[in-house]
């Protein structure tokens, strides 16, 4: 019985996250004024490593990594996107292996994609959110979002035109969170148990100017599978200028 009570008093302080988590539960893409890629353009795509890291959800909600499921992860979604970049329409190069303050470079901006990506999201796209500036530029369609000049100095930067960011988080509710989930649907609640969040975004490699960007805070496929690894990479780089791919497993 207290552990129900304490599960019942859960809910009611996750009652008050529920308008944050509804703006990351949405898909949106964008393009940049004025910005196209036609396939066989003799433009050239870097490929940087993509940022993965899969684990639990606690019984509060809280994050808790997985290495054995991360490796899973970054193996199965390692080999998708190395065949599914064939069909982005434009060369495309990886990035070199990355060392010591490259390697930290790489993981800064990387960090710094996904927190803009977050940032489109919540007061781009989210209506409710929206900052003065982003409600005036959507009204005009505009999209504005740069990741900062310091891209241009990144490993390979200077051999290509575009470098293509991808960032995966999931979390796998634990038995706890949906013991939980169950007893707030009990009490008219709704808790989410697991979250898949995903981001591909293409940065002009001179300006670091963000110029498409696919964001979804509710992906499909279990990245821990192969099948599931392909699902979550075609989702990612579906309507990606100049490309083939689609997302036929929806």
């Amino acid at each position: 019985m207290k552990f129900v009570l304490r599960l019942i008093a859960l809910v009611f302080a996750c009652a008050s996250l529920l308008g944050t988590q509804a703006a990351s539960a949405q898909e949106k893409s964008a393009t940049k004024e004025g910005f196209e890629l036609p396939a066989q353009s003799g433009k050239k795509i870097l490929v940087f490593r993509p940022a993965i890291s899969v684990g639990a959800q606690s019984t509060g909600g809280l994050f808790e990594p997985n290495a054995e499921w991360t490796e899973q992860a970054k193996t199965n979604i390692r080999a998708s996107l190395d065949k599914l970049q064939l069909q982005l329409g434009n060369a495309v190069v990886t990035a070199p292996e990355a060392y010591g303050d490259d390697a930290r470079a790489v993981e800064e901006h990387m960090a710094l994609f996904a927190a803009v990506s977050q940032a489109v999201i919540e007061y781009q796209f989210f209506v409710g959110n929206r900052l003065p500036t982003k409600k005036r530029d959507n009204k005009n369609d505009v999209f504005e979002w740069s990741l900062g000049p310091g891209v241009a100095s990144l490993p390979g930067a200077s051999q290509a035109d575009y470098g293509l960011f991808l960032y995966n988080k999931d979390q796998y509710g634990s038995t706890g969170r949906k013991v939980l989930q169950l007893v707030a649907a009990m009490g008219g609640v709704g808790v989410k148990s697991g979250e898949h969040i995903g981001y591909a975004g293409l940065v002009d490699l001179k300006t670091g100017d963000l110029l498409w960007l696919n964001a979804d805070g509710a992906m499909g496929g279990d990245v821990r599978e192969p099948e599931g690894s392909e699902k979550r990479v075609r989702q990612l780089l579906e309507d990606f200028p100049g490309s083939t791919i689609k997302d036929d497993q929806r």
